[in-house]
């Protein structure tokens, strides 16, 4: 099963109670599973997944196997901040239908995160996983970085198929590429530098704004691929509005929920202590959609009836 293609990192739902919401997410995953998208990632960092248990992470992956079609790879995301808790997470996701898992790397002893302790982590974790592991890079969240030097050295394990870089950092995705075996899948992380990264090798994308933009975003690796790079280079510049809003630099989880309760997602808000956006982010939003003037209805705010907030 190949990772070429755009995934959508979906965010999990509450009600007003703060209870995981799964009938919002089957209604929500009814319209992901019409875009263009390769797959969706579910429990991933858009989906608060740090904020859900280990009961409630079991229901979201149910739910969503149970919208997702089989001609859509699900990921979960299983990164635990032991390797023990990683593993049993990585067997219950595979049990639950995941066809990958996703394993952030852990990060609260930071300074004890050498790539020799890595190494072992990830090593122990694909032994045990039944479905195929990726490796996930997000240093702006655990405030650790996973070095080239060791994704060399996991990329030879059999269970070990890709990573998701979310660090942007186009230079060590280009180490990564350089030195892991051709059918390594490097896979990126923001859309700010998606065109670069594509062009140095990644197969494809995890990018948040596929949650609302996904046909922009699919074209985008579209015309990269076929070598039209004058229109790719473009639309990437078209794209950076909508890409910084959601980033880490914008306004995070709660942008991505308020961007989608404007295009007609009905996902709630964040869970506490995270707040919700405020008005200034669906307003944002708006005209940042409306900048994308040379893309399709998905990106007109009037394909929708927005979401009551």
């Amino acid at each position: 099963m190949t990772l070429a293609g755009v995934f959508a990192p979906i965010p999990t739902p509450f009600d007003d109670r703060d209870e995981v919401d799964t009938h919002r997410l089957r209604a929500a995953l009814e319209k992901w599973t019409k875009r263009p998208l390769a797959g969706i990632v579910v429990l991933g960092s858009n989906g608060e997944a740090a904020f859900l248990d280990e009961v409630e992470s079991d229901r979201v992956i149910v739910a969503a196997r149970e919208a997702i079609p089989r001609d859509k790879v699900m990921i979960v995301g299983t990164g635990r901040e032991t390797t023990r808790a990683a593993v049993k997470a990585a067997k219950r996701a595979a049990e639950l239908g995941a066809d990958y898992v996703l394993v952030r790397t852990p990060g609260f002893f930071k300074s004890q995160m050498t790539d020799d302790v890595f190494v072992r982590h990830y090593t122990a974790v694909a032994d045990a996983s039944p479905v195929p592991v990726l490796l996930y890079n997000f240093t702006a969240v655990t405030g650790v970085n996973l070095l080239p030097a060791a994704v060399a050295r996991l990329a030879s394990h059999k269970n070990i198929v890709g990573m998701k870089e979310s660090g942007g950092d186009i230079a060590q995705i280009a180490d990564v590429i350089a030195n892991t075996p051709p059918d390594f899948q490097m896979l990126a992380g923001t859309l700010n530098t998606f065109y670069a990264a594509l062009s140095i090798g990644c197969v494809g994308g995890i990018l948040a704004p596929a949650c609302i933009v996904a046909e922009a975003c699919v074209r985008l690796y579209d015309l990269t691929r076929a070598g039209r790079h004058d229109e790719a280079r473009a639309l990437q510049i078209q794209l950076l509005p909508i890409a910084k809003l959601l980033g880490g630099g914008g306004y995070g989880v709660a942008g991505l929920k308020a961007a989608l309760a404007v295009v007609g997602y009905d996902v709630g808000i964040p869970r506490p202590p995270l707040v919700p956006a405020p008005d200034a982010a669906s307003a944002a939003v708006r005209d940042a959609l409306s900048q994308l003037s040379t893309l399709d209805s998905e990106v007109s705010t009037t394909h929708y009836e927005p979401v009551a907030r």
